[in-house]
């Protein structure tokens, strides 16, 4: 940055620096290998990482995963997406870890991440997923669980919302900081609560449907704002986190009407992709995320090519970061919701 005093006269985001070259380790990775390494570029949503890059498998054998394990999915999916919205939510709110792990929030965050621990095993890299279905069944208990967790969530949201945008002094510090105009969207590939608050109605959820979504139709519903700045990003963002809620709660009847069916494919021992090319794409909680798959028939890829929603979305901040001062920059930086290494995959 360049400053001006306090102001910021230019921007420029210097990526690369946490690069750990996943595209080239998948080129030498079977394809039950490669899931390991999928969930890790935005460790906030592991789930949804690892997903992505099964569907675009999926989606060149030809299979048909069971139903149970697509509703199981799409639940997780929803869980796994309240957990990345509800970290960047509670650290707006309440930038001392402590005091955030403490407030309502976080208990309630703790809560979502003990139900999918309890489906998958894990905390942060969950490892659930497997080409065909899901790694393991969910327990006849989940689903309460899951409903507890869910209300957890949705009596936390008054709080998040009062100390967010609520109060005169908050909407005062985000309204008009970081604005993304609308043609900004197209010009930088920008998506999530980013364009969203942008003005434009851009969920692949019910624009292309996966998983379940088709089915939930009557659940899903456009969420933006035509501010296009940091008040309207955060508006978005407390939104998604509503709906997560209703879409999750969606899921469970399907998943207990469906108890004892299958929730995997059986497979060969060396899975191989046939040759060809396929792209898949799926609505992250950070935005779109795509999936370009190139298979030489081998039990490898030939190559597999990541689009995270994180590296299109810094991308703008050159254009609107100046203008800004010193002490906007947090609060811009985190209405922005990216991570790390989405950015550098």
């Amino acid at each position: 940055m360049r400053l001006e005093g306090e102001h910021i006269t230019s921007a420029e985001p210097l990526i690369g620096h946490v690069h750990r070259g996943a595209e080239k380790l998948f080129e030498v990775r079977d394809y039950r290998q490669i899931l390991t390494l999928a969930n890790r570029h935005d460790w906030l949503s592991a789930f949804n990482g690892e997903l992505g890059v099964a569907l675009a498998l999926e989606q060149m054998l030809g299979l048909e995963v069971p139903a149970r394990a697509t509703w199981i999915r799409t639940a997780l999916a929803e869980l796994n997406r309240l957990l990345n919205h509800l970290a960047f939510a509670g650290a707006m709110a309440e930038p001392d870890p402590a005091s955030a792990a403490r407030s309502a929030v976080g208990l309630a965050r703790n809560r979502v991440l003990k139900v999918m621990e309890s489906a998958t095993g894990g905390r942060l890299h969950f490892m659930a997923t497997r080409v065909g279905g899901l790694r393991a069944d969910v327990s006849n208990g989940w689903c309460d669980d899951v409903k507890v967790a869910l209300a957890d969530v949705a009596a936390a949201l008054p709080e998040l919302r009062s100390r967010l945008i609520e109060g005169d002094e908050q909407r005062a510090r985000l309204r008009g900081l970081g604005t993304v105009r609308r043609g900004n969207v197209d010009s930088f590939g920008l998506s999530g609560v980013v364009a969203q608050a942008a003005g434009v109605d851009l969920d692949l959820r019910s624009a292309d449907p996966y998983l379940a979504y088709a089915e939930l139709a009557d659940v899903l519903h456009p969420i933006s704002r035509t501010e296009g700045d940091a008040l309207a990003r955060v508006e978005c963002l407390l939104d998604q986190i509503s709906l997560s809620i209703d879409l999750v709660a969606a899921c469970l009847p399907r998943i207990r009407a469906s108890a004892g069916d299958p929730i995997d494919v059986r497979l060969p021992k060396v899975l191989r992709a046939p040759e060809g090319t396929t792209y898949a794409w799926t609505e992250g909680p950070l935005g779109i995320n795509g999936y370009l798959l190139v298979s030489r028939g081998e039990r490898t890829p030939w190559r597999l090519k990541m689009r995270t929603a994180s590296f299109n979305n810094v991308s703008v901040l050159s254009l609107i970061v100046p203008g800004s001062t010193v002490e906007d920059l947090v609060p811009l930086l985190q209405s922005m919701v990216f991570v790390i290494g989405d950015i550098d995959k």
